[in-house]
């Protein structure tokens, strides 16, 4: 089973950071424009529709990998301070209540948006039209595999549960080396959960 759910955390990595290159790619395409615009004064009536297309695939296929990575924004303000089988008690109550319904909806709207999109051949209405069918099949491609990994998060809150410990995930960069910030202020894990311990500094302060 954790071999599974370790796949589906690749999967959902590996696409993540597939379009994560549509950020070079923007970059690119802006900064062309604007010298265009402004230095060749021959700006393009289809630029602005293609950056509002590409951002949206980016913004859409992230994510399945945030969520992957455990990094969606959450009010984790008492979260934090809960032993793991309260935090997926919880998670997955959640999980049920919102996410399923939400996303499910989502994905089932945006394959009949996307169909009925390409069978009409639906295009901006710029003077230099882009075909917009492609960029609604990113809908249901990113809500598809929001859901897979969400089906994934939701049997780690049930080994949770069950075991008393957050099961392993794939691992990415982190923006955060978390292991030494820890290391560096002197807190260990359980210092975190239970909040029945003081690491005190070692002898002549931080090296």
């Amino acid at each position: 089973m954790q071999r599974v759910l370790l796949l589906v955390d690749r999967l959902s990595t590996r696409l993540g950071q597939l379009f994560a290159w549509l950020i070079v790619a923007l970059t690119l395409m802006i900064t062309w424009e604007v010298f265009s615009r402004y230095a060749l004064n021959s700006p393009h009536d289809w630029a602005l529709d293609a950056q509002i297309m590409m951002y949206g695939t980016l913004f859409m296929m992230a994510g399945a990998y945030t969520l992957a990575k455990n990094g969606h924004v959450r009010g984790d303000v008492l979260y934090g301070f809960f032993m793991p089988r309260t935090q997926a008690t919880l998670d997955l109550i959640l999980y049920f209540l919102f996410f399923l319904p939400g996303v499910v909806a989502m994905t089932w709207a945006g394959w009949n948006f996307a169909s009925e999109s390409a069978a009409i051949r639906e295009s901006t209405f710029s003077a230099t039209p882009l075909p917009v069918y492609p960029f609604k099949f990113m809908i249901p491609l990113a809500g598809g595999m929001l859901l897979l990994q969400g089906i994934v998060e939701i049997v780690r809150c049930v080994q949770c549960i069950r075991d008393g410990a957050w099961p392993s995930r794939e691992q990415d960069v982190e923006e955060v080396d978390v292991d030494k910030l820890k290391a560096m202020v002197h807190v260990k894990d359980e210092d975190i959960y239970g909040l029945d311990k003081y690491v005190a500094p070692p002898k002549g302060g931080a090296q």
